[in-house]
C-alpha cells in the first residue's frame, strides 16, 4: 500500500508541474499580508476555491516565482484515500528529492486541497511551517470537515479568506464586460449592456459553473444539485441528522424567502400544523449547521445591548440570490428581495459590521454597515420607487436613523432613479443598484 502510495504522490506532482494553471475568471478576493500564516481558502461548494488556488500560483509566477517552485496538489484522490497525517511527509520528500537545492533556502508555494480528508492533518502543516521555507494554501470540504473549519483547525496558524459566488463585477469579467472606469459616466450605449447584464445577473445568479448553463431547467437542476450536496454531505452526514424530511422541508422554506425575517418559532409552528414532528431546538441546530456551511447566513438587528439583538428576529440571506429561482417559482420570486439579497452579499464581502437597522419610532432600515475604514452607511434597498408611498416609505425611514446615526451616509439603491418629479432630500444618496454594484470597495 505504501508503495502504491508513493507511485501516487510523484505521478501527482509530477503532473502538477508540468501543467499549466487553468484560465479562469479572475475573483477580486485578496489575500491577508501577514507573514508567517497559512492561507485558508473557505466557501460555500461550488464557489470557485480551486481555480482561486489557481488564480494565487498564476500571480506568483506573474511577479516571477519559478514554475517548479508552486505546486498545487489536490489530495481528492481514490489512491490516496488510506493516507495517514505521516504519509503527508511523503509528498514533501518527493518534491525536495527532485529539487534538493531550493530545501530551506528558496520559498517553496504548497497548495493542499482537500486537505482535510488526511487525519492529524493540522501537525503536519503546522511542523513544515516551522521546518521548512513554506508559504501554505489550504482548502477544502467534506462531511468530515467544513471549509470554515480548516482555518479554525489551525489554532491561530491560518487566516481566512472567504471565496463567495461571482459578485456582479465578476460576472462582467467573465462575460469579458469592463465597468466604467473610475468615477465616469458610461455612454448611453455602454450604459445599456451594463444593464442588460445586470438582468441576466439577477437571472442566472452568481455561481461560475451556473453561468455556462443557457437553459433555466439545466440551471436550476445544478443549483438544486449544490444544496443537496450541502444538506446530505456537510449537514445530514456530518451532524448524523436522522429527521431528513424536516432538514429539506426547512431549507426549501429559507430558500424560498429570501431577505426576510427569520423566525425558527414561525416554522416550528408551520411543522407541526403540517404534522412534521420538528422541535425548535432541532430547527435552530439546522440553521446553525446551513449557515456553517456557508448556504445562507442572518443579519440580527443593529444594537448596543445583546437582550435586544436576541429578542429581535434575524433578516435571512442567501449565499447566491440564484438559489432563490432554483427553488421558487419565478412567477412568486419578489424582485425587491432579489436586489435586496445581491446587496447584502456584497456589503458582507467588504464590510467589518453588518447589521440591519429599526429607528426609535420602529421604521426599519435594510442595512447599516460599518466599513475597515470607519465608515458608516445605512443603505435602503428597493426594486421599484416610482410609486410615492414607496418613495415616501424608503426615504421616511432614513431620515429617522439619520435623527440617531448623525454620522452615517444614506443611501437609497433602487432599479431606477425616480424623473425630477421626485424631490430628493438632502443628505441621500440615490443610486441605481447595477451602478452602486460597480463602484469597487
Amino acid at each position: 500500500m505504501e508503495d502504491q502510495t508513493k507511485a501516487a504522490i510523484q505521478e501527482k506532482l509530477a503532473d502538477a508541474l508540468e501543467r499549466d494553471f487553468p484560465a479562469s475568471t479572475r475573483r477580486e478576493a485578496r489575500l491577508p499580508s501577514l507573514p508567517g500564516k497559512a492561507h485558508a481558502i473557505i466557501g460555500m461548494r461550488r464557489a470557485g476555491k480551486t481555480f482561486f488556488l489557481f488564480q494565487c500560483l498564476q500571480d506568483e509566477l506573474t511577479r516571477g516565482v519559478a514554475r517548479e517552485r508552486l505546486v498545487y496538489f489536490n489530495l481528492e484522490d481514490e489512491r490516496l484515500g488510506s493516507m495517514g497525517a505521516e504519509d503527508l511527509s511523503l509528498i514533501m520528500e518527493t518534491y525536495y528529492r527532485r529539487f534538493p537545492t531550493f530545501r530551506r533556502r528558496e520559498e517553496v508555494v504548497f497548495c493542499f486541497d482537500g486537505i482535510q480528508l488526511v487525519p492529524g492533518w493540522e501537525r503536519f502543516v503546522r511542523r513544515i511551517m516551522d521546518s521548512e521555507k513554506t508559504r501554505v494554501f489550504l482548502s477544502g470540504s467534506s462531511a468530515g470537515m467544513l471549509s470554515r473549519e480548516v482555518a479554525t483547525s489551525m489554532r491561530g496558524r491560518a487566516m481566512e479568506t472567504v471565496i463567495t459566488p461571482f459578485s456582479f463585477r465578476e460576472f462582467l469579467s467573465y462575460r469579458n464586460l469592463k465597468p466604467p472606469a473610475g468615477g465616469e459616466t458610461p455612454s448611453a450605449r455602454h450604459r445599456s449592456v451594463l444593464q442588460a447584464a445586470f438582468d441576466d445577473y439577477v437571472r442566472r445568479g452568481g455561481f461560475p459553473e451556473a453561468q455556462a448553463a443557457e437553459r433555466e431547467e439545466d440551471r436550476t437542476r445544478l443549483l438544486q444539485g449544490y444544496v443537496d450536496a450541502v444538506l446530505f454531505r456537510d449537514v445530514a452526514e456530518r451532524h448524523s441528522v436522522q429527521n431528513l424530511s424536516a432538514l429539506r422541508l426547512m431549507v426549501r422554506q429559507l430558500l424560498r424567502n429570501p431577505a426576510t425575517p427569520l423566525s425558527v418559532s414561525k416554522i416550528s409552528r408551520d411543522f407541526h400544523s403540517q404534522g412534521i414532528a420538528a422541535s425548535k431546538e432541532t430547527l435552530l441546530s439546522f440553521m446553525t449547521y446551513l449557515e456553517d456551511a456557508f448556504l445562507v447566513f442572518a443579519l440580527p438587528v443593529f444594537a448596543r445591548s445583546e437582550r435586544r439583538r436576541q429578542v429581535n428576529p434575524r433578516k435571512l440571506y442567501l449565499a447566491d440570490h440564484g438559489l432563490a429561482a432554483a427553488f421558487s417559482p419565478t412567477a412568486t420570486l419578489d424582485r425587491g428581495h432579489l436586489l435586496e439579497n445581491i446587496v447584502a452579499c456584497e456589503l458582507a464581502r467588504c464590510s467589518r459590521d453588518l447589521a440591519y437597522y429599526k429607528t426609535p419610532g420602529g421604521l426599519e432600515v435594510d442595512f447599516i454597515s460599518r466599513g475597515f475604514d470607519g465608515r458608516e452607511r445605512l443603505i435602503q434597498v428597493a426594486a421599484d420607487v416610482s410609486d410615492p408611498r414607496t418613495w415616501q416609505r424608503e426615504v421616511a425611514a432614513l431620515q429617522e436613523a439619520k435623527a440617531a446615526r448623525p454620522q452615517a451616509e444614506l443611501l437609497l439603491l433602487c432599479e431606477e432613479v425616480p424623473d425630477r418629479g421626485m424631490e430628493i432630500p438632502e443628505g441621500i444618496h440615490v443610486e441605481p443598484v447595477w451602478r452602486w454594484l460597480l463602484g469597487g470597495r
